[in-house]
């Protein structure tokens, strides 16, 4: 068993988690300033973003870019700052890090090497929105972004459609008709639902309704802004639905016969079982034995 204090040991590196805010500014904390201030070094999503942030705060600490595309070449980088002494940041644009952010696998690499993660509080979109959605805000489950295609999208909601928390996702407005369409189609018709857009902005906005009702009335009206959407949960199940059981490797061939492709049933699975979509790869495909 591990177990490391975050705040003990003056000369050792921390890795601290610093949420940003979703949309207004006056949501950033006092220690989250402190924060940023303080550290050697920021790993941002997006340096050009985050330094409109510290801008605004006349924080002048050093960015380094952190992102999906350079996780590889960043964490050896990182890793050997923190075992340095040097403290470190991680932020995303907007939310906590590591939810729909970059972020995790900093975080796991972390703790392997002993380096303690000290993460603050911050704005959450999901949260934000499910305090003020009328649904059933416990318990929850939050999936974050669907995938883009459509048999894809089929898959995951299939999966989901017996579950009996309130569903939170991610979508971005370009994206938001085809996910309606698609979650009327799969979880059905009446479901309850709650469109939340905009959050802790000048135009943030709450649309409530069933799903084919969310679905038809934005196919008229222009979605801007990136939403949350919540989904209540199925307080009557009914059998049928396709079930996933056994290993991965037979999960993948399960979703490989609903109709997905293989590399596309091998993303679907290592999500679902939370495991690397990589190492499932080459388990499917016998590579290295």
């Amino acid at each position: 068993m591990q177990r490391i204090s975050s705040f003990n040991g003056d000369q050792q590196g921390r890795l601290y988690l610093v949420p940003t805010p979703i949309g207004n500014l006056d949501d950033m904390t006092f220690r989250a300033i402190k924060t940023l201030q303080a550290v050697d070094l920021i790993a941002a999503e997006d340096t050009r973003h985050t330094q409109q942030l510290l801008n605004h705060f006349e924080i002048s600490t050093r960015q380094v870019s952190f992102h999906e595309h350079n996780t590889e070449q960043r964490i050896p980088e990182l890793l050997a700052k923190l075992k340095a002494g040097q403290q470190v940041a991680q932020c995303s644009d907007a939310g906590m890090p590591s939810i729909s952010d970059p972020g995790k696998e900093l975080v796991a690499a972390a703790v392997a090497a002993g380096i303690p993660v000290v993460p603050l509080p911050g704005a959450n979109a999901g949260l934000t929105a499910l305090i003020a959605s009328g649904l059933a805000p416990q318990p929850f489950y939050f999936y974050g972004f669907l995938e883009r295609k459509h048999q894809q999208q089929v898959s995951e909601l299939q999966q989901l459609a017996d579950r009996p928390e309130t569903m939170i996702f991610y979508e971005a407005p370009h994206r938001l008709k085809k996910t309606l369409t698609t979650m009327a189609e799969v979880l059905g018709n009446d479901r309850r639902a709650v469109l939340a857009r905009e959050l802790t902005k000048r135009y943030e906005e709450f649309s409530r309704g069933t799903l084919a009702e969310l679905r038809d009335y934005f196919a008229d009206h222009q979605s801007r802004g990136e939403f949350v959407i919540l989904v209540a949960g199925n307080d009557h199940p009914t059998a049928g639905q396709p079930q996933s059981a056994g290993s991965p490797v037979e999960q993948v061939d399960q979703e490989i016969s609903r109709g997905l492709s293989t590399n596309a049933a091998i993303k679907l699975v290592a999500k679902r079982n939370r495991i690397n979509r990589q190492e499932l790869y080459r388990e499917y495909h016998h590579i290295g034995e």
